[in-house]
Protein backbone atom coordinates (compact mmCIF):
# COMPACT_ATOMS: atom_id res chain seq x y z
CA UNK A 1 0.00 0.00 0.00
CA UNK A 2 1.29 3.44 -0.91
CA UNK A 3 2.15 5.92 1.84
CA UNK A 4 -0.58 8.32 0.72
CA UNK A 5 -3.14 5.50 0.91
CA UNK A 6 -2.05 4.61 4.44
CA UNK A 7 -2.35 8.24 5.50
CA UNK A 8 -5.82 8.56 3.97
CA UNK A 9 -7.06 5.40 5.63
CA UNK A 10 -5.65 6.46 8.99
CA UNK A 11 -7.57 9.73 8.70
CA UNK A 12 -10.80 8.02 7.66
CA UNK A 13 -10.55 5.59 10.57
CA UNK A 14 -10.60 8.49 13.02
CA UNK A 15 -14.04 9.46 11.73
CA UNK A 16 -17.47 7.95 12.23
CA UNK A 17 -17.66 5.07 9.72
CA UNK A 18 -20.69 6.33 7.81
CA UNK A 19 -19.29 9.87 7.66
CA UNK A 20 -15.99 8.48 6.39
CA UNK A 21 -17.82 6.51 3.74
CA UNK A 22 -19.58 9.65 2.55
CA UNK A 23 -16.25 11.43 2.28
CA UNK A 24 -14.89 8.55 0.22
CA UNK A 25 -17.77 8.89 -2.24
CA UNK A 26 -17.14 12.63 -2.50
CA UNK A 27 -13.42 12.05 -3.05
CA UNK A 28 -14.28 9.75 -5.95
CA UNK A 29 -16.64 12.34 -7.40
CA UNK A 30 -13.94 15.00 -7.35
CA UNK A 31 -11.25 12.73 -8.78
CA UNK A 32 -9.05 12.71 -5.66
CA UNK A 33 -8.33 8.98 -5.96
CA UNK A 34 -5.63 7.02 -7.79
CA UNK A 35 -6.49 5.55 -11.14
CA UNK A 36 -5.86 1.90 -11.93
CA UNK A 37 -2.31 1.12 -13.02
CA UNK A 38 -2.53 -2.57 -13.82
CA UNK A 39 -3.93 -3.65 -17.16
CA UNK A 40 -5.46 -7.13 -16.90
CA UNK A 41 -3.97 -9.78 -19.16
CA UNK A 42 -6.22 -11.91 -21.41
CA UNK A 43 -5.80 -14.64 -18.78
CA UNK A 44 -8.23 -12.76 -16.51
CA UNK A 45 -11.06 -12.54 -19.04
CA UNK A 46 -14.27 -14.23 -17.93
CA UNK A 47 -18.03 -13.95 -18.36
CA UNK A 48 -21.18 -13.96 -16.28
CA UNK A 49 -23.96 -15.20 -18.49
CA UNK A 50 -23.79 -13.03 -21.62
CA UNK A 51 -21.65 -10.35 -19.96
CA UNK A 52 -17.96 -10.41 -20.86
CA UNK A 53 -15.46 -9.10 -18.31
CA UNK A 54 -11.82 -8.12 -18.79
CA UNK A 55 -11.27 -8.91 -15.10
CA UNK A 56 -13.36 -10.93 -12.63
CA UNK A 57 -12.75 -8.48 -9.77
CA UNK A 58 -15.93 -6.49 -9.18
CA UNK A 59 -17.34 -3.98 -6.73
CA UNK A 60 -20.14 -5.33 -4.55
CA UNK A 61 -23.41 -3.48 -4.07
CA UNK A 62 -23.65 -1.22 -1.05
CA UNK A 63 -20.53 0.85 -1.58
CA UNK A 64 -22.16 3.28 -4.01
CA UNK A 65 -25.80 2.96 -3.01
CA UNK A 66 -27.02 5.89 -5.09
CA UNK A 67 -24.80 5.55 -8.17
CA UNK A 68 -23.07 8.82 -7.31
CA UNK A 69 -19.53 7.81 -8.27
CA UNK A 70 -19.93 5.23 -11.03
CA UNK A 71 -17.79 7.04 -13.59
CA UNK A 72 -14.89 7.42 -11.17
CA UNK A 73 -15.20 3.84 -9.94
CA UNK A 74 -14.97 2.59 -13.51
CA UNK A 75 -11.41 3.92 -13.60
CA UNK A 76 -10.27 2.32 -10.36
CA UNK A 77 -9.42 -1.10 -11.78
CA UNK A 78 -12.65 -3.01 -11.27
CA UNK A 79 -13.69 -5.41 -14.00
CA UNK A 80 -17.35 -4.69 -13.25
CA UNK A 81 -19.50 -2.65 -10.89
CA UNK A 82 -22.70 -3.17 -8.96
CA UNK A 83 -24.47 -0.26 -7.25
CA UNK A 84 -27.58 0.08 -5.11
CA UNK A 85 -29.74 -1.30 -3.68
CA UNK A 86 -32.46 0.86 -5.19
CA UNK A 87 -36.08 0.88 -4.05
CA UNK A 88 -39.10 2.38 -5.83
CA UNK A 89 -39.38 5.27 -3.37
CA UNK A 90 -36.59 7.02 -1.45
CA UNK A 91 -36.18 5.85 2.12
CA UNK A 92 -33.88 6.90 4.96
CA UNK A 93 -33.07 3.42 6.21
CA UNK A 94 -32.56 2.52 9.84
CA UNK A 95 -31.57 5.00 12.59
CA UNK A 96 -27.91 5.90 13.04
CA UNK A 97 -25.43 4.67 14.09
CA UNK A 98 -25.81 1.77 11.66
CA UNK A 99 -22.28 1.07 10.42
CA UNK A 100 -19.50 -0.27 12.65
CA UNK A 101 -15.85 -1.06 11.97
CA UNK A 102 -14.54 -4.22 13.58
CA UNK A 103 -10.88 -3.38 12.99
CA UNK A 104 -9.50 -6.27 15.03
CA UNK A 105 -11.48 -8.65 12.83
CA UNK A 106 -10.99 -6.81 9.50
CA UNK A 107 -14.76 -6.72 9.32
CA UNK A 108 -17.82 -4.48 9.46
CA UNK A 109 -21.38 -4.70 10.69
CA UNK A 110 -24.11 -2.69 9.01
CA UNK A 111 -27.83 -2.32 9.51
CA UNK A 112 -28.50 0.32 6.87
CA UNK A 113 -31.92 -0.97 5.84
CA UNK A 114 -31.81 -0.13 2.12
CA UNK A 115 -31.26 3.61 2.61
CA UNK A 116 -31.28 5.17 -0.85
CA UNK A 117 -32.57 8.10 -2.89
CA UNK A 118 -35.06 6.01 -4.87
CA UNK A 119 -35.14 4.64 -8.38
CA UNK A 120 -35.95 7.93 -10.13
CA UNK A 121 -32.78 9.68 -8.96
CA UNK A 122 -30.62 6.58 -9.30
CA UNK A 123 -31.85 5.90 -12.85
CA UNK A 124 -30.89 9.43 -13.89
CA UNK A 125 -27.35 8.85 -12.66
CA UNK A 126 -27.13 5.43 -14.29
CA UNK A 127 -28.18 7.02 -17.58
CA UNK A 128 -25.12 9.29 -17.33
CA UNK A 129 -22.64 6.44 -16.92
CA UNK A 130 -19.73 6.74 -19.35
CA UNK A 131 -17.45 3.97 -18.09
CA UNK A 132 -16.36 1.00 -20.15
CA UNK A 133 -16.81 -1.75 -17.54
CA UNK A 134 -20.20 -3.47 -17.09
CA UNK A 135 -22.49 -1.78 -14.60
CA UNK A 136 -25.32 -3.42 -12.70
CA UNK A 137 -27.98 -2.45 -10.18
CA UNK A 138 -29.00 -4.21 -6.99
CA UNK A 139 -32.80 -4.22 -6.65
CA UNK A 140 -34.59 -3.77 -3.34
CA UNK A 141 -38.02 -3.27 -1.81
CA UNK A 142 -39.33 -0.46 0.35
CA UNK A 143 -39.59 -1.32 4.03
CA UNK A 144 -43.27 -0.29 4.22
CA UNK A 145 -44.25 -1.87 0.91
CA UNK A 146 -47.45 -3.87 0.77
CA UNK A 147 -46.08 -5.96 -2.11
CA UNK A 148 -42.32 -6.35 -1.99
CA UNK A 149 -42.21 -8.68 -4.98
CA UNK A 150 -43.87 -5.96 -7.06
CA UNK A 151 -41.27 -3.46 -5.86
CA UNK A 152 -38.46 -5.49 -7.45
CA UNK A 153 -40.31 -5.58 -10.76
CA UNK A 154 -40.99 -1.83 -10.58
CA UNK A 155 -37.33 -0.95 -10.04
CA UNK A 156 -36.20 -3.42 -12.67
CA UNK A 157 -38.53 -2.01 -15.34
CA UNK A 158 -37.54 1.56 -14.58
CA UNK A 159 -33.78 1.10 -14.41
CA UNK A 160 -33.05 -1.84 -16.73
CA UNK A 161 -32.46 0.32 -19.84
CA UNK A 162 -29.52 1.99 -18.07
CA UNK A 163 -27.62 -1.06 -16.75
CA UNK A 164 -25.94 -4.22 -18.02
CA UNK A 165 -27.54 -6.49 -15.39
CA UNK A 166 -29.81 -6.39 -12.36
CA UNK A 167 -29.56 -8.32 -9.10
CA UNK A 168 -32.56 -9.45 -7.08
CA UNK A 169 -31.40 -8.91 -3.50
CA UNK A 170 -33.50 -10.94 -1.07
CA UNK A 171 -30.70 -11.57 1.39
CA UNK A 172 -30.17 -8.35 3.32
CA UNK A 173 -30.75 -9.02 7.04
CA UNK A 174 -31.62 -5.38 7.73
CA UNK A 175 -35.13 -5.16 6.29
CA UNK A 176 -37.63 -7.06 8.40
CA UNK A 177 -38.79 -10.34 6.84
CA UNK A 178 -36.95 -9.67 3.57
CA UNK A 179 -35.12 -12.99 3.81
CA UNK A 180 -38.52 -14.72 3.86
CA UNK A 181 -38.47 -14.17 0.10
CA UNK A 182 -35.81 -16.91 -0.08
CA UNK A 183 -38.55 -19.46 0.71
CA UNK A 184 -39.45 -21.69 -2.23
CA UNK A 185 -42.92 -20.38 -3.06
CA UNK A 186 -42.08 -16.72 -2.50
CA UNK A 187 -38.85 -16.98 -4.51
CA UNK A 188 -40.56 -18.73 -7.40
CA UNK A 189 -43.16 -15.97 -7.63
CA UNK A 190 -40.61 -13.18 -7.24
CA UNK A 191 -38.20 -14.45 -9.88
CA UNK A 192 -41.10 -15.25 -12.19
CA UNK A 193 -42.27 -11.65 -12.02
CA UNK A 194 -38.81 -10.22 -12.73
CA UNK A 195 -38.13 -12.66 -15.57
CA UNK A 196 -41.52 -11.88 -17.13
CA UNK A 197 -40.67 -8.17 -16.93
CA UNK A 198 -37.33 -8.88 -18.59
CA UNK A 199 -39.03 -10.72 -21.45
CA UNK A 200 -41.16 -7.67 -22.14
CA UNK A 201 -38.14 -5.40 -22.59
CA UNK A 202 -36.99 -4.45 -26.05
CA UNK A 203 -33.41 -5.18 -24.95
CA UNK A 204 -33.54 -7.78 -22.11
CA UNK A 205 -30.96 -7.63 -19.32
CA UNK A 206 -29.34 -10.50 -17.41
CA UNK A 207 -30.80 -11.12 -13.97
CA UNK A 208 -28.77 -12.29 -10.96
CA UNK A 209 -29.93 -13.47 -7.53
CA UNK A 210 -28.09 -12.62 -4.30
CA UNK A 211 -28.48 -15.08 -1.45
CA UNK A 212 -27.63 -15.20 2.26
CA UNK A 213 -24.92 -17.41 3.78
CA UNK A 214 -27.22 -18.47 6.62
CA UNK A 215 -29.16 -21.11 4.68
CA UNK A 216 -29.88 -24.73 5.45
CA UNK A 217 -28.97 -27.47 2.99
CA UNK A 218 -32.62 -27.84 2.04
CA UNK A 219 -33.03 -24.10 1.47
CA UNK A 220 -29.93 -24.01 -0.71
CA UNK A 221 -31.23 -26.90 -2.80
CA UNK A 222 -34.57 -25.14 -3.28
CA UNK A 223 -32.88 -21.90 -4.33
CA UNK A 224 -30.62 -23.65 -6.83
CA UNK A 225 -33.56 -25.48 -8.41
CA UNK A 226 -35.91 -22.49 -8.55
CA UNK A 227 -33.24 -20.14 -9.89
CA UNK A 228 -32.48 -22.55 -12.74
CA UNK A 229 -36.16 -23.07 -13.51
CA UNK A 230 -36.74 -19.31 -13.60
CA UNK A 231 -34.02 -18.84 -16.20
CA UNK A 232 -31.90 -16.27 -14.39
CA UNK A 233 -28.25 -15.88 -15.35
CA UNK A 234 -26.21 -16.11 -12.13
CA UNK A 235 -26.28 -16.40 -8.36
CA UNK A 236 -24.23 -14.17 -6.06
CA UNK A 237 -23.02 -16.04 -2.97
CA UNK A 238 -23.21 -14.46 -0.49
CA UNK A 239 -24.56 -11.42 1.32
CA UNK A 240 -23.68 -10.60 4.95
CA UNK A 241 -24.17 -13.04 7.83
CA UNK A 242 -25.98 -12.91 11.15
CA UNK A 243 -23.36 -15.19 12.71
CA UNK A 244 -20.87 -13.77 15.22
CA UNK A 245 -18.50 -16.63 16.00
CA UNK A 246 -14.86 -15.85 16.73
CA UNK A 247 -15.02 -12.05 16.75
CA UNK A 248 -12.75 -9.89 18.93
CA UNK A 249 -14.14 -6.38 18.45
CA UNK A 250 -16.24 -4.61 21.05
CA UNK A 251 -18.78 -4.01 18.27
CA UNK A 252 -19.41 -7.73 17.74
CA UNK A 253 -22.80 -7.66 19.57
CA UNK A 254 -24.21 -4.96 17.28
CA UNK A 255 -27.25 -6.00 15.27
CA UNK A 256 -26.95 -6.20 11.50
CA UNK A 257 -25.08 -8.06 8.81
CA UNK A 258 -21.44 -9.00 9.32
CA UNK A 259 -19.09 -8.65 6.34
CA UNK A 260 -15.34 -8.88 5.80
CA UNK A 261 -12.70 -11.45 6.69
CA UNK A 262 -14.82 -13.53 9.12
CA UNK A 263 -17.27 -14.24 6.29
CA UNK A 264 -14.67 -15.73 3.93
CA UNK A 265 -14.92 -19.36 4.99
CA UNK A 266 -18.69 -19.43 5.53
CA UNK A 267 -19.54 -17.78 2.20
CA UNK A 268 -17.03 -19.88 0.27
CA UNK A 269 -18.49 -23.09 1.67
CA UNK A 270 -21.94 -21.98 0.50
CA UNK A 271 -20.48 -21.13 -2.91
CA UNK A 272 -18.79 -24.52 -3.26
CA UNK A 273 -21.93 -26.40 -2.24
CA UNK A 274 -24.02 -24.33 -4.63
CA UNK A 275 -21.65 -25.25 -7.44
CA UNK A 276 -22.63 -28.90 -6.95
CA UNK A 277 -26.32 -28.02 -7.20
CA UNK A 278 -26.49 -25.81 -10.29
CA UNK A 279 -24.84 -25.07 -13.62
CA UNK A 280 -25.65 -21.37 -13.34
CA UNK A 281 -22.74 -18.97 -13.20
CA UNK A 282 -21.72 -18.19 -9.63
CA UNK A 283 -20.21 -15.01 -8.20
CA UNK A 284 -18.15 -15.26 -5.02
CA UNK A 285 -18.40 -12.46 -2.48
CA UNK A 286 -17.74 -12.33 1.24
CA UNK A 287 -14.32 -11.79 2.77
CA UNK A 288 -12.33 -11.15 -0.40
CA UNK A 289 -9.34 -9.05 0.71
CA UNK A 290 -6.44 -10.45 -1.32
CA UNK A 291 -5.55 -12.16 -4.57
CA UNK A 292 -5.42 -15.43 -2.64
CA UNK A 293 -8.98 -14.92 -1.41
CA UNK A 294 -10.23 -14.16 -4.91
CA UNK A 295 -8.43 -17.22 -6.28
CA UNK A 296 -9.94 -19.41 -3.54
CA UNK A 297 -13.44 -18.27 -4.54
CA UNK A 298 -12.74 -19.06 -8.18
CA UNK A 299 -11.32 -22.47 -7.36
CA UNK A 300 -14.41 -23.12 -5.22
CA UNK A 301 -16.67 -22.52 -8.23
CA UNK A 302 -16.96 -18.79 -8.95
CA UNK A 303 -16.50 -17.27 -12.39
CA UNK A 304 -16.12 -13.79 -10.85
CA UNK A 305 -15.79 -12.16 -7.44
CA UNK A 306 -16.83 -8.99 -5.65
CA UNK A 307 -15.44 -7.02 -2.72
CA UNK A 308 -16.43 -4.07 -0.56
CA UNK A 309 -15.49 -4.31 3.13
CA UNK A 310 -11.81 -4.94 2.34
CA UNK A 311 -11.65 -1.45 0.82
CA UNK A 312 -12.18 -0.04 4.31
CA UNK A 313 -8.84 -1.53 5.36
CA UNK A 314 -6.93 -1.68 2.07
CA UNK A 315 -8.10 1.40 0.20
CA UNK A 316 -9.04 1.63 -3.48
CA UNK A 317 -5.49 0.61 -4.49
CA UNK A 318 -6.37 -2.87 -3.24
CA UNK A 319 -8.27 -3.48 -6.48
CA UNK A 320 -5.07 -3.27 -8.53
CA UNK A 321 -3.23 -5.46 -6.01
CA UNK A 322 -5.84 -8.20 -6.19
CA UNK A 323 -6.10 -8.08 -9.97
CA UNK A 324 -2.34 -8.24 -10.48
CA UNK A 325 -1.91 -10.94 -7.84
CA UNK A 326 -4.71 -13.07 -9.25
CA UNK A 327 -3.13 -12.90 -12.69
CA UNK A 328 0.16 -14.12 -11.20
CA UNK A 329 -1.51 -16.97 -9.32
CA UNK A 330 -3.24 -18.21 -12.46
CA UNK A 331 0.06 -18.06 -14.36
CA UNK A 332 1.89 -19.87 -11.55
CA UNK A 333 -0.56 -22.76 -11.76
CA UNK A 334 -0.38 -22.99 -15.53
CA UNK A 335 -3.85 -21.65 -16.32
CA UNK A 336 -4.22 -19.84 -19.60
CA UNK A 337 -7.64 -18.59 -18.50
CA UNK A 338 -9.86 -18.39 -15.45
CA UNK A 339 -12.07 -21.08 -16.94
CA UNK A 340 -9.42 -23.70 -16.18
CA UNK A 341 -9.35 -22.76 -12.51
CA UNK A 342 -13.10 -22.58 -11.80
CA UNK A 343 -14.07 -25.32 -9.36
CA UNK A 344 -10.60 -26.90 -9.37
CA UNK A 345 -10.39 -26.92 -5.56
CA UNK A 346 -14.08 -27.17 -4.73
CA UNK A 347 -13.83 -30.35 -2.65
CA UNK A 348 -11.71 -28.60 -0.03
CA UNK A 349 -14.70 -26.46 0.90
CA UNK A 350 -17.28 -29.24 0.98
CA UNK A 351 -16.13 -30.92 4.20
Amino acid sequence: MRLVDRASLALFHKLDPEHAHGLAIRALQTGVVPKARYRPSPRLATSIGPIGLASPVGLAAGFDKNAEAVNALAGCGFGWLEVGAATPRPQPGNPKPRLFRLSEDRAAINRFGFNNEGMETIAQRLAGYQGSVPLGLNLGANKDSGDRAADYVTVFKHCAPHVDFATVNISSPNTERLRDLQGADALRALLGGVVDARAALKDPRPVFLKIAPDLSEHELEDIARIAAEAGIDAIIATNTTLAREGLSSKHAPEKGGLSGAPLMEKSTRVLARLSTLTDLHLIGVGGVASAEDAYAKIKAGACAVQLYTALIYGGIGLVDEITKGLDALLARDGHISIAGAIGSDRDRWLG
